[in-house]
């Protein structure tokens, strides 16, 4: 698949065929806002930067583009590729910088080098607050493979990566989600969330998977290392989009906003399906969602993640009448197929071919009640943040055997 299939579907199900128009058609455009620059997965696998108010079509998640949209987030590392400066302290260790091709394609990555010096291997940065925040780094084996993330504020807040086969070792309890991604080329981007505080951040060679925090050793030489490139510190539960920072400023990502498309002539109120191939970013405990509405929370259909733990919902409000549908998924952030169907009492959430849940008592909504396809709860609320493979809206209430078909993985 090119594109991601993002378009209303105004045709029913034909023949088993379905019938999209997509946005290079004239209909279906969405309104897209997002005042800032951004990054993306291109097709070739490489780290770009996207314009101010274009939307992000992103091949992390293989050769099918998914859309994605995120939160405001910003950088708090300045200086996130130039670890030659001196706001990055080292001790017992040394910084080559262009010393390999990085994850955006260009010979701007450096080499973390450590010593014969029985000490700490370690570039740190300093920070302070007393928040949640996510540290991330793109990290590439050399001669060592070794690397540990840590936190100047405790000696719980530790996690050993082996970046040669996509490990993680030990972990001290007060940092959580650690994650190691494969960006290919030899390239892993390792991330760790620091629970309610944090006091520096520190990148150190160690000697194994399974050593302690801020480990002293002694190296075999003095030209042994790492490469390292596009540090990020965020004050949020997970790992962004890379987003540089390549002055002594930091650097703020702007929320994304899709939506405003389609009127009453193009969506069935009395019935249809509203399907969804998508993903999480991460279990964040707050509402995602994708809706069917009249621009408000009054009359809706909805795809949503909740705020419970690895929930998607599937819901209806009809005027003050409503019905919700839950599903367990974990990991969230796994791509699904889901498809809510509406219709008066038969309403029903299908999630990768398998009927979730239904109910017979349910009313939809009066002709030419929906008017808008919105990446919104239906009102500005519970923007969607997440990926998006697959969009549709059908205007007939899909049988059993197709909901089935349509979903299937």
């Amino acid at each position: 698949m090119a594109t991601p299939s993002i378009a209303m579907t105004p045709s029913a199900v034909k023949a088993g065929k379905v019938y999209s128009v997509l946005p290079s058609d004239g209909i279906g455009d969405f309104d897209f806002t997002r005042a800032s620059t951004a990054t993306r997965i291109n097709s070739k696998g490489l780290i770009e930067t996207v314009a101010t108010g274009v939307p992000r079509l992103d091949y992390s998640n293989g050769d099918c583009p998914s859309l994605l949209l995120e939160n405001q987030s910003t950088n708090l590392v300045t200086y996130s590729e130039n670890f030659s400066d001196y706001s990055w302290v080292k001790n017992g260790s040394s910084i080559t910088s262009n010393s390999v091709i990085s994850p955006d394609g260009t010979q701007n990555a450096s080499t973390l080098i450590g010593s014969t010096v029985n000490s700490r291997h370690q570039i740190r940065k300093g920070f302070l607050n007393s928040v949640d925040a996510s540290f991330s780094l793109f990290v590439k084996a050399k001669e060592l493979k070794y690397l540990q993330i840590a936190s100047a504020n405790t000696g719980n807040q530790y996690v050993n990566f082996d970046v040669e086969s996509g490990i993680i070792g030990t972990a001290g309890i007060s940092f959580s989600s650690a994650k190691i991604e494969n960006y290919g080329n030899g390239w892993y981007r390792v991330s760790v969330v620091s629970l309610n505080q944090y006091n520096s951040y520190i990148i150190s060679l160690v000697s194994g998977l399974n050593v302690g925090w801020l480990e002293s050793w002694v190296m075999p030489n003095n030209t042994d290392g790492l490469y390292i490139w596009g540090a990020q510190l965020e004050e949020n539960s997970y790992a962004t989009s890379y987003i540089p920072t390549l002055t002594g400023t930091t650097q703020t990502r702007s929320a994304e906003t899709c939506g405003g498309v389609g009127d009453a002539s193009s969506i069935n109120s009395e019935e249809g399906v509203l399907y969804a191939e998508i993903s999480a970013l991460a279990n964040t405990g707050t509402y995602r969602s994708i809706s069917l509405s009249d621009g408000t929370n009054t009359n809706r259909v909805n795809l949503t993640y909740s705020n419970s733990n690895n929930r998607l919902t599937g819901f209806i409000n009809s005027n003050g009448d409503n019905a919700d549908f839950n599903f367990t998924q974990n990991p969230i952030t796994d791509f699904i197929k889901c498809a809510f169907k509406y219709k008066q009492n038969e309403c029903a959430l299908w999630v990768n071919g398998v009927e979730i849940a239904s109910t017979v008592s349910q009313n939809t909504f009066n002709i030419n009640t929906l008017t808008e396809l919105s990446f919104t709860s239906g009102s500005s609320s519970s923007i969607f943040e997440g990926n998006t493979k697959d969009l549709r809206v059908y205007n007939t209430a899909l049988d059993d055997a197709t909901l089935a078909e349509l979903t299937t993985p």
